[in-house]
């Protein structure tokens, strides 16, 4: 899954496309490197930003979400939002997609109701706090039991709403320190265990640059290393800023199998 970002805020500089004609470049790159799908977001989630309205976000979407309805029709893609009104205007624009949400449907009570009316597939991110204090600090007691929980709860609301088809996704870099973030990490195959797919989103973070000492820009090598480990731990998806890098290691786990 290839990142790009329609604003000029996000933390790593090379996944902003903010103009249509450096969308359309970045899009067809990453296609031609081995891409399945397209993230686009238009919020930014590192810490300390300022809010965007809704008007905001769908401001920078429009545009973007238009191109997939004409020029790139067929090709999978997903929206990161929070907000179920979002998901109705992409979907009237350009039709099914896979929505990305770091709330997992807490953020808008109207979400889970929009997926599951529309019957889109989701990506249901672990967090604690909201949008403003989900960079805190917060005290797990085994950090992967209490993601795993937290899960089987919304399997339970999702299942109660009728939600098909949903995604794991840990949650790597949200309300966890970076020890809880290794922790987590080891414990994929204990996610694995709740019988859905799971998406690894940890591309150029601080997880794995801090520690290291060096920027986002330096930490390629170091992502790749963790990307392989990801998938040898039952990792389904990888959400990347780096496609053709991200497509080796596919390539080489799927010698390993």
């Amino acid at each position: 899954m290839g990142i790009v970002n329609v604003n000029d805020d996000s933390f790593f500089a090379q996944s902003r496309a903010k103009e249509k004609d450096a969308f359309i470049a970045r899009f067809e790159t990453m296609l031609g490197q081995g891409a399945d799908s397209i993230d686009i977001g238009a919020v930014s989630t590192r810490p300390n930003m300022a809010p965007v309205s809704l008007e905001q976000e769908w401001g920078r979407l429009s545009p973007v979400v238009q191109l997939f309805a004409s020029r790139f029709a067929g090709v999978r893609f997903s929206v990161d939002t929070y907000r179920g009104e979002i998901v109705r205007r992409v979907y009237d624009t350009a039709g099914p997609f896979v929505v990305n949400d770091i709330s997992a449907g807490e953020e808008d009570p109207e979400m889970l109701e929009r997926v599951a009316e529309l019957d889109l597939e989701y990506i249901a991110m672990h967090r604690r706090g909201d949008c403003i204090t989900m960079h805190d600090h917060y005290e797990y007691g085994d950090i992967v039991e209490d993601v795993t929980e937290y899960f089987k709860g919304f399997d339970n609301r999702a299942t109660t709403l009728g939600i098909k088809d949903w995604i794991l996704d840990p949650g790597f870099g949200f309300s966890k320190s970076i020890e809880d973030n290794y922790r987590l990490f080891k414990g994929l195959p204990e996610l694995k265990k709740c019988g859905r797919r799971i998406l690894v989103g940890i591309s150029r973070k601080r997880m794995i640059y801090q520690p290291l000492g060096i920027t986002p820009e330096e930490s390629l090598e170091a992502v790749s290393a963790l990307h392989l480990q990801a998938l040898l731990s039952g990792a389904d998806i990888l959400r990347v800023h780096d496609v053709a890098a991200a497509r080796g290691c596919v390539t080489l786990y799927e010698f390993l199998k």
